[in-house]
């Protein structure tokens, strides 16, 4: 099926104080969906663990954030784009466990299970797009 974007704003991603906006802007259009707050709960908190990575391994990007439809759902498309070193080996990146920095790394594969879409794009040397879609009732 088909989906179609009924409005997007992009967000420019630079420092800490960036995140907490970009947040709430996420959790208004997840509202104005009707999406249940568990699912907005969701959203939110990949939205918060991508960012982070956005300005922690990217050295900051843009976010555009978009209403989308399906034809028999509406929901939160969020895209992540850096210009960072990039990911060598998404699929290790995309396991439990695995961390390039000091943390538990269940970012991204914890993000993933947290969205009904996730795709990923990495080239080293050319950054990473992370793209969620959290659907109002998935």
């Amino acid at each position: 099926m088909t989906t179609t974007t009924n409005s997007k704003e992009e967000v420019l991603i630079i420092r800490e104080q960036d995140v907490v906006p970009l947040r709430n802007r996420v959790k208004e259009l997840g509202v104005k969906l009707g999406m249940s707050i568990l699912n907005q709960t969701k959203l939110i908190t990949a939205t918060s663990e991508l960012v982070r990575n956005l300005l922690k391994y990217g050295g900051g990007g843009k976010v555009i954030i978009e209403s989308v439809s399906n034809g028999r759902d509406n929901g939160v498309r969020v895209t992540f784009i850096d210009n960072g070193p990039g990911i060598a080996d998404i699929s290790l990146a995309m396991k439990d466990g695995y961390s390039t920095g000091k943390s538990l790394g269940l970012g991204l594969p914890g993000t993933k299970r947290l969205v009904n879409e996730f795709e990923i794009k990495s080239e080293p040397g050319n950054g990473t797009t992370v793209t969620i879609t959290k659907w109002k009732n998935g």
